[in-house]
C-alpha cells in the first residue's frame, strides 16, 4: 500500500528547503563580505591614506595643502586638507631654501602620557607600513624599539623602486616625549632635508 502524502506538509517542507538556501546563501555573502572587510583594515587603511599623500608628492603637496597656520623665519606650517583616519592632525610644512623650496607632512597619530600605549600605537603602525606596496615601490625600514628612558625614537623608510623621483622620499615614524606626552607621528619627506630637520617639524 502506497503512502499517502499530504500536501500541505509537502509544501511546508519546500518552503523550508528554501528558506534554509536563501539563508545559507545570504550567510555566505555577509561573512565574506565581513572577512574581506577585516583583512582590510586598519593595514590597509593606513597604506591607503600613506599613499594619497606620497601620490601628491610630484605637486609638492599642493592639493592638500590649506590655509596657513604659522609663518617661521625659515619655515610655513599649513593645514591639510587630508586627513589620515584616525589622526589627530596633519599638516603640510614648506621650508625655504637659496635654490627652491622643500615640503613636508606630518600626521599625529596619537598623543598620550601613557608609555605603554605609545609604544603599542608605534608599533602597530611601523606592522602596518613595514614591507607595504605603494604601486611599483615597496617600503622598507628597520624596527627600533622605544625605551622610556630615550625622548625620541624613530624609523626611517626608505621606497624601494627604480623610481627616481619616489627614491628621494622618505617617510619617518617617529616616537617622542614633548613636555611629558608621548606623541607618535607619520611624517614625509624630500630627502634633500638635512637629517637634523628630521622629526618635529614646528618652531
Amino acid at each position: 500500500m502506497r503512502p499517502v502524502i499530504n500536501p500541505l506538509n509537502s509544501t511546508i517542507m519546500n518552503r523550508s528547503v528554501k528558506s534554509l538556501a536563501i539563508f545559507t546563501i545570504v550567510f555566505f555573502f555577509v561573512f565574506k563580505s565581513y572577512a574581506q572587510l577585516k583583512i582590510s583594515s586598519p593595514s590597509s587603511v593606513v597604506i591607503a591614506d600613506v599613499s594619497k599623500v606620497v601620490d601628491d608628492y610630484p605637486n609638492q603637496f599642493a592639493n592638500i595643502t590649506g590655509d596657513l597656520i604659522i609663518q617661521n623665519p625659515q619655515s610655513a606650517d599649513y593645514h591639510c586638507t587630508f586627513k589620515m583616519k584616525d589622526a589627530e592632525e596633519c599638516f603640510v610644512t614648506k621650508y625655504h631654501d637659496e635654490k627652491k623650496n622643500i615640503y613636508s607632512w606630518q600626521a599625529l597619530m596619537l598623543t598620550t602620557e601613557d608609555f605603554d600605549l605609545a609604544v603599542k600605537k608605534f608599533k602597530s603602525l611601523y606592522g602596518q607600513l613595514s614591507n607595504s606596496s605603494m604601486g611599483s615601490a615597496k617600503l622598507k625600514g628597520v624596527y627600533e624599539s622605544p625605551m622610556e628612558e630615550k625622548n625620541f625614537t624613530s624609523v626611517l623608510f626608505s621606497f624601494d623602486t627604480d623610481d627616481e623621483l619616489m627614491k628621494k622620499l622618505k617617510l619617518e615614524l617617529v616616537m617622542e616625549n614633548e613636555l611629558l606626552q608621548w606623541k607618535v607621528k607619520i611624517i614625509i619627506y624630500d630627502r634633500e632635508r638635512e637629517d637634523d630637520e628630521s622629526g618635529e617639524l614646528r618652531e
